[in-house]
């Protein structure tokens, strides 16, 4: 989530991965896939600036975390198909994935 601020200066969250556009005359608008706008008292280079932190973020903690040897790999090199393990749980065969023993 980033942090944006209203005209009225309160600060709220927005997803970034929900914004679909940015826009500035004068205000700049912030408009969500959904349709939802918001008028925020940040530039559109500070918007864009925080999308870019916080994907840049998101990265670099995918890269920081260490898997157990067991642990999940990308399924390429595993050969079946599996959804991603996260904090020790156990992956969920794909249904229809013989080789691993999904239905």
């Amino acid at each position: 989530m980033i942090l944006l601020t209203r005209l009225n200066g309160s600060t709220f969250a927005v997803n970034p991965d929900l914004v679909e556009r940015i826009q500035e005359s004068p205000d700049t608008s912030v408009v969500l896939v959904d349709g939802t706008t918001f008028i925020v008292t940040e530039t559109i280079d500070e918007v864009i600036s925080e999308i870019a932190e916080y994907r840049a973020r998101v990265i670099a903690l995918a890269h920081s975390m260490q898997f157990e040897a067991t642990g999940a790999v990308p399924a390429s090199s595993r050969g079946g198909r599996r959804f991603g393990v996260v904090d020790g749980a156990k992956a969920s065969v794909r249904p229809g994935d013989a080789r691993r023993g999904g239905a």
